[in-house]
């Protein structure tokens, strides 16, 4: 039975970078939950409490509009969440910037907002299966258990070969071998486990105050700063949430505006002149391409030994 197909013409009022901000959205180049296709819009396959959706956006800027498109379950759901998906809510009151490089970095990706997509579980789990790992071993890792697990997108989703992310039930049902076929080890995937079972607390994050989703997120054993920043950054539409503990992101902030490549406590000092919107910052200075010379030798991919992860 065909899926009913519903849409929604949004008018943001303000600029908006549609395939920017969902960008985030995208867990690597082969997601295979993600598709970008400039002739044809962006694609998400997106798992709601009202079942699997697909989801079209296409940008009208001659209009100042945005057309999305949806098929499934989740569908009227995801159509209401468009504009917090693509930023309506983030407020950038008080935002000044103290760097020439951020202030470049503002005036040149001024359409680009933090996201909201009130999905925890759907930020969370890759978040997790991306610990303390390369990216190309999380990435082709999620991907493989998607495409295991998960199921196809609905509509013409599935032409496209998109997909939807498991179900809190299904990675809840994953054995433990299958998941180490997917090079995600014990420790995370323990953590998904215990994160999917407590599913419905942690979707009710999207609806508390930051501060109260912050702490609620960190009470999960296996969840640490940075994987509560990873989520706050795109299901909660957190606009401070600095990805503290990251391989890359100190040394690559430190690097733009000091020109010292330096770590975490260097970066907390140099960002607190932007709090409430260090992540601002943080992706601002991304998306201008602020990466220090990569010359160092590279993280290698691990061995999957036995261990615990909190990040």
């Amino acid at each position: 039975m065909p899926s009913l197909e519903l849409s929604r013409v949004w008018s943001p009022g303000r600029p908006t970078a549609v395939g920017l901000i969902v960008s985030a959205f995208r867990r690597g180049g082969g997601d295979p939950t993600f598709h970008a296709d400039r002739g044809a819009g962006s694609w998400m396959g997106l798992p709601t409490a009202d079942g699997p959706a697909t989801l079209r956006l296409v940008q009208r800027s001659d209009l100042a509009e945005v057309h999305a498109t949806a098929w499934g379950p989740g569908a009227e759901w995801v159509l209401d969440h468009v504009p917090s998906l693509l930023g309506r809510d983030d407020d950038e009151g008080g935002f000044v910037s103290h760097h020439p490089r951020v202030a470049r970095a503002h005036r040149r990706y001024a359409a680009w907002h933090v996201p909201r997509s009130a999905l925890v579980l759907h930020a969370l789990v890759p978040a997790v299966v991306e610990q303390k790992v390369t990216g190309q071993e999380a990435f082709g890792g999620y991907r493989m258990l998607v495409h295991r697990f998960g199921s196809r997108a609905p509509g013409p989703g599935a032409a496209r070969g998109l997909w939807v992310a498991p179900t809190a039930q299904e990675w809840a049902a994953i054995p433990s071998w299958e998941w180490l076929r997917a090079s995600v080890d014990g420790a995370r995937s323990g953590t998904v486990v215990r994160a999917v079972r407590a599913a419905g607390r942690l979707e009710a994050t999207a609806r508390l105050p930051l501060e109260e989703a912050r702490s609620r997120l960190l009470a999960l054993p296996g969840v640490g700063t940075w994987t509560v920043a990873e989520v706050a950054q795109r299901a909660l539409g957190d606009a401070d949430a600095v990805s503290f503990g990251d391989y890359h992101v100190a040394k690559d902030i430190t690097w733009a505006l000091t020109g010292e490549a330096l770590d975490d406590d260097a970066l907390a000092e140099l960002l607190e002149p932007y709090r409430g919107h260090r992540f601002r910052v943080q992706q601002l200075l991304s998306l201008d391409g602020a990466m220090r010379p990569r010359r160092g030798p590279r993280m290698p991919p691990r061995t999957h030994l036995p261990s615990r992860v909190t990040r």
